[in-house]
Formats: structure tokens, C-alpha cells, sequence
């Protein structure tokens, strides 16, 4: 791990470099509110933004993507191999959205390996930046643990006056740093472990939405698997599927063959897909395992609060607030931990 410093003036020399042996995205403004999409200059880059509508997600495991080509009648296909253009270089993810990916690493690199998540990730440089203040009411980053860096980056970005700590915690950060290095400043060591440590500190006294310290999270649905809540947020759900979509470590998605007018040729492709939609537990025979909403809702909470950390000993929830940002009938997260965590009191 080293130290350097940017200054804020350098970020278009620094873009400018970058662009041309990467395909560099980062957060921008849209509107009022914030997206990823291609960076080309300083201006159109928006540090210190809110969590953006869509996460990192989008770029890793696409919203759809062909998967095989084949011929009517021909029992074999043609895989459909992903585009080789520039590595991807991510400039500006929030620390939330960094765990974000660090929860798809474990889904997709588990017993059954999903080679095109895999494909897009490697090669790919990371460079985070930590948030200075909370982003709005809705983020529970403190709780989940996500407010400060722990992992998933190449370089870290730290604001310090008019410019950036850098810290780089990998060889291709390191790399990244050396290939550009007239738009970086040598730092000291002690002097930057000393502010980030100050900074971070700091940040844990950021406010607390839910009430349940992180590790008493799992216990707490597990206890509450038959109360009442889950019937109320089953009544205000519309089942319209955003909370998932929008959620950085949701990663379910339905397989289709579509074949064209004449009946000769066709695709297979993947799409995302949605646990809070009535089909998607729906088998054979018209049996549903979870065809009431509050079903649907539950299985949600314990995607992120129960079944992974029992698989994979982290939850997957990042704390970034974009599932209430998103929901049409205003479930808040926070909210509905809290109005369980009650029950148990």
C-alpha cells in the first residue's frame, strides 16, 4: 500500500490519460438525480453524488445479454462471446457500491461460476472514493458497515483540501498510478494514514437508522419470520420489482430463446429478472411457491439479511438506500427492521 496526492485541477489530465487505454465510467449528474455512464472530462464527473439509480451492476451482469445463437431443428448453438474493447476503469464508486461488488464476487465465482460476470470483472480497475458526509435519509451505510473502505478497489480517493489522498491497494492500482504518474504527487505515508484514520473515525459517529447492531441482524428475521409485518408490507407492495433492480447484489435473471419471422433462427438470452414478480416462483402445474406479496417481501429481507451470511458470512445488504429511493409504495428498509426489531424487544 502507497500514498500520493491529486489535486483537483489534475482530474482532466489525469481522465484525459486514462482514456485512452480505458473505457472509463464514472457517477454524472442526470437531471436531479445520479447515474453511471462514460467519463470524458472533469466536468462531467460528480464525486460527491448520492447513490446513482443503477449501480455497478449494470456494466458486470448487463441489464440482458445474448448468451447463444442457434438454428431451428440444430441441436447445437453458437455461445455468444463477449466484446473485447478497452479494460473497464471505474472512476468514483462510493465504498456501498464497492461491497456491492464484492457481494457478486461471492454469488458468481461460487460452485456454479458465471463466466461472463467473471470475464468482465478481471481486467477491470477500480478506483473508489469515500464519502465526506452522509448521502441523504435513506442510506444505512453506518449499520451495514460500508461507510469506510474495506476492500474491492484498486485506488482510493480521499478528499484533503484541494485535492485527494491517494491510496493504492493493488498492483494494477499501483500500475495505473506509475502509467500516469505527472498528474500525481508523492504523499507521506504517515501524514495520509494519519487523516484518512482521523476521517474515518469520524465517520462512525455518522447518525444510525436501524436500531439492531449489524451482527444481531440474522437472529432478528430469523425470529420474526411469522409476524405481522410482513402481511402490512405485503398490502402496501405493488410487486413492480424496482426494489431489485435497483439493488447493487441482486442477481437473479431468467433465461429466453426468442426465434425470428421465418422460423429458422434464433437467440438465447439472459435478462434480469425479479423475486418480488408473481411468476418468478411459479413452476410447472401453475403451483407458486410465493404467490402472496408479504411472501415475496420476506424473501427479499432474508436474501440480504439472513441466507447469505449463513453462505457466505456477509450480508448483502450495502446500506446505499436505493431500494427505498426506488419503491412506488414508499417501503422504507430502515423502517421495517425497526418495526421488527420491536417484536423481539
Amino acid at each position: 500500500m502507497k500514498y500520493y496526492r491529486l489535486k483537483k485541477g489534475r482530474l482532466d489530465e489525469l481522465i484525459d490519460a486514462l482514456n485512452k487505454k480505458y473505457k472509463v465510467i464514472g457517477p454524472k449528474a442526470k437531471e436531479n438525480l445520479f447515474v453511471y455512464g462514460e467519463i470524458e472530462n472533469a466536468k462531467e464527473l460528480s464525486l460527491l453524488h448520492k447513490p446513482t439509480i443503477l449501480s455497478l451492476k449494470k456494466y458486470f451482469l448487463p441489464q440482458q445479454e445474448d448468451l447463444l445463437n442457434f438454428k431451428v431443428g440444430d441441436v447445437s448453438g453458437k455461445i455468444v462471446e463477449i466484446e473485447q474493447g478497452k479494460p473497464l476503469l471505474v472512476l468514483g464508486a462510493h465504498t456501498c457500491d464497492l461491497a456491492g461488488l464484492l457481494c457478486l464476487d461471492n454469488a458468481c465465482n461460487d460452485s456454479s461460476k458465471d463466466a461472463n460476470y467473471l470475464k468482465r470483472k478481471t481486467g477491470a480497475v477500480i478506483i473508489g472514493i469515500e464519502c465526506s458526509k452522509p448521502c441523504d435519509e435513506h442510506a444505512t451505510c453506518v449499520t451495514m458497515g460500508t461507510h469506510n473502505p474495506k476492500g474491492g478497489y484498486d485506488i482510493m480517493l480521499t478528499e484533503s483540501g484541494d485535492g485527494y489522498i491517494v491510496e493504492t491497494a493493488s498492483e494494477d492500482g499501483e500500475k495505473l498510478v506509475n502509467e500516469t504518474k505527472s498528474a500525481f504527487e508523492d504523499s507521506d505515508k504517515s501524514a495520509a494514514e494519519t487523516e484518512t484514520t482521523k476521517l474515518r473515525t469520524e465517520k462512525n459517529s455518522w447518525p444510525k437508522k436501524i436500531f439492531p447492531e449489524a451482527k444481531k441482524l440474522e437472529a432478528l428475521f430469523d425470529k420474526t419470520l411469522k409476524s405481522a409485518e410482513w402481511g402490512k408490507l405485503g398490502e402496501r407492495c405493488v410487486s413492480c420489482g424496482n426494489c431489485t433492480n435497483v439493488c447493487p447484489t441482486c442477481y437473479c435473471y431468467d433465461v429466453k430463446d426468442e426465434v425470428d419471422l421465418k422460423l429458422k433462427d434464433g437467440v438465447r438470452y439472459r435478462i434480469w429478472d425479479s423475486c418480488q414478480l408473481k411468476e418468478f416462483a411459479e413452476v410447472a402445474g401453475n403451483e407458486n411457491f410465493r404467490d402472496k406479496r408479504k411472501q415475496r417481501q420476506q424473501h427479499r429481507f432474508l436474501r440480504k439479511f439472513s441466507f447469505p451470511v449463513k453462505k457466505y458470512n456477509r450480508f448483502f445488504c450495502t446500506g446505499c438506500g436505493r431500494c427505498t429511493r426506488a419503491c412506488m409504495a414508499k417501503i422504507n428498509l430502515y423502517e421495517t427492521i425497526n418495526a421488527l426489531a420491536k417484536e423481539t424487544i
